[in-house]
Formats: structure tokens, C-alpha cells, sequence
């Protein structure tokens, strides 16, 4: 059985524990009536300081300083993963709806042109993509043929924090990598190539971005492998070098993921966030989201 067709024997509680599950959800996110929208709150912008917990000096990092962040990190990571494995799956599946319909609401959203987004993992309790991701697809053209929104999804290289976003045009140009979870083949269905988006003619507009846990500063704790980070300083660096607007970033996450202000332990080596979406709203952060955004 192909990696895509074994999602149609998943279904209820047990896409918590398979990530190949998303394909199937995607195709079927415009078949589910959405469910209750949990209620919202207005969040007003917060501070937009930048900061970091490390002291540099002539850009050489204290050593003990940066392990003693890195045991934070671990941390504050065991902490958070205890929670989400513990998560009510009812609630669970609310603060998905939740989050997506406030993306597939948003102005930004809609006025993106080039999105990278992840590809949802349920036994990584990651939030849900998959409506959004289907959004995307089923919106590449107008009616005339032109071409409106692209979508670009990660693709692990190797275990040195080497990360590629691809560009897919439908579900079947994924495949499972060895830990299961969903990433674009180097050609697509067709057979061609994936179009690499540092190779790409045109700006990304918005980024979205999964992780363990933020804190309304911009600070992301991730899952520990760097992949992210790195991908997002190259790219930063090529816009800044072609003169393009940086991406908006845009971290998803449910609402036990949300920390106290600036709890995040971060290095140099850390890249902020401009805004997150949890279940309660929109929180802009830096002074791009709170231009760009609602």
C-alpha cells in the first residue's frame, strides 16, 4: 500500500498517533462542516523589544551561558510535551478549528501570494494545517489561469539542520520520510522537479510556523534540531540581498503552548516570530505584523 492511500484506513483517535494521517484530512477539509468556533478575545499588539538572554562580545558567545540556555531549553521542552500528550483530544480538535479558521479569516492571509507552511504531524501534537493547506491548493489559479497562491512545505536534508521548503501543487506530491512524517519528494507526480523556494523569482509573503512553545516577545522554542532557525536566517538573508520585504512569520499554536512573556530562553542562533495565532486570536508582535496585519 502507498504512503498516500494508507491514510484512508485512519480515522478518529487514532490520527493522534500517525502523521500520515494529515493527507487524508486534507483532502477532506472542505467536507467537514467546521465545528464549534471556541470563543475569542481581542489581544492587543505587545511589546515588540528585541532581546536575547546571551551576552556577546565581539560576536563571541559565553559558552556557559549558552549551555545553561540549552538546559532551559530541555526543560522547559520536557514540560511542554507532558502537556500536550496529557491534552483533552476534544479540546484538542477544537483549538484546531479554532486556529485555522482565524488564518483562513485573516487579511494576511488572504493577500499572501507565496506561503511556506509545515505539514501538520498529529503524533508530533502539532496544530492542525490541514484546511489551510487545502486552502492553498485548491486556490493555486483564477479562472483565467493565472497564478494566485504557491505553496511551499519543509523537506529534512540531513541531520545538521539542513532544510529545504519545495513547492507541491496537490497532496500526492508528498511522501513519508523514515520518522513517518509527510515532506515533498524532489519531483512532483508529474515528474518534474519541485521548484525550491530559495531559488524562486518571487518573495515569500508569509511563513507559518509550527514549535513547542512561544512567548508573546517573538520567543520560539522548537523541537531542538535547529532546522527552522537555519532556514529562516538564509532565507532572510537572500531577501535582504535581493531587496525583497521579509516574510511574515506566523507561529501556530494551541493555548497550553503560550509561555509568560520573554520565559523563552533564547541565543543569537534564535530566530523570533512576528505574530502567533492561538485559539483566543491574533497576537502581532513585531512592528511587520502590526503594519501588515489586522
Amino acid at each position: 500500500m502507498s504512503a498516500i492511500a494508507s491514510y484512508q484506513n485512519c480515522s478518529g483517535q487514532s490520527m493522534f498517533r500517525h502523521c500520515k494521517t494529515t493527507a487524508r484530512l486534507i483532502r477532506n477539509a472542505k467536507e467537514i462542516a467546521p465545528a464549534t468556533h471556541l470563543p475569542t478575545t481581542p489581544l492587543s499588539a505587545v511589546s515588540s523589544n528585541v532581546r536575547t538572554n546571551v551576552v556577546m562580545n565581539n560576536d563571541v558567545v559565553d559558552p556557559h551561558q549558552l549551555e545553561a540556555i540549552f538546559q532551559k531549553k530541555r526543560s522547559l521542552r520536557s514540560k511542554i510535551r507532558k502537556e500536550l500528550k496529557n491534552m483533552d483530544p476534544i479540546q484538542r480538535s477544537q483549538e484546531d478549528t479554532a486556529v485555522q479558521d482565524i488564518v483562513l479569516e485573516s487579511s494576511w492571509f488572504k493577500a499572501s501570494r507565496n506561503i511556506c507552511a509545515y505539514i501538520s504531524c498529529a503524533s508530533l501534537r502539532e496544530v492542525d494545517t490541514s484546511r489551510i493547506v487545502s486552502e492553498i491548493l485548491s486556490n493555486q489559479t483564477d479562472g483565467n489561469g493565472q497564478m494566485r497562491k504557491k505553496l511551499y512545505v519543509p523537506r529534512v536534508e540531513d541531520k545538521n539542520s539542513n532544510m529545504r521548503m519545495l513547492k507541491i501543487s496537490a497532496v500526492k506530491d508528498l511522501v513519508a520520510n523514515s520518522m513517518n512524517i509527510l515532506e515533498p519528494s524532489l519531483l512532483d507526480s508529474d515528474g518534474n522537479q519541485c521548484e525550491d523556494v530559495m531559488q524562486a523569482s518571487e518573495p515569500v509573503d508569509l511563513l507559518i510556523l509550527p514549535g513547542l512553545a512561544f512567548d508573546r516577545s517573538g520567543g520560539r522554542l522548537g523541537r531542538g534540531g535547529g532546522y527552522y532557525d537555519v532556514f529562516l536566517k538564509k532565507y532572510q538573508k537572500l531577501a535582504q540581498e535581493q531587496k525583497w520585504k521579509q516574510p511574515l512569520l506566523v507561529a501556530l499554536l494551541y493555548s497550553l503552548q503560550v509561555v509568560d512573556e520573554e520565559s523563552i530562553p533564547v541565543t543569537p542562533y534564535d530566530v523570533p516570530v512576528d505574530a502567533l495565532v492561538s485559539p483566543r486570536g491574533f497576537i502581532p508582535i513585531s512592528p511587520v505584523a502590526i503594519e501588515r496585519c489586522d
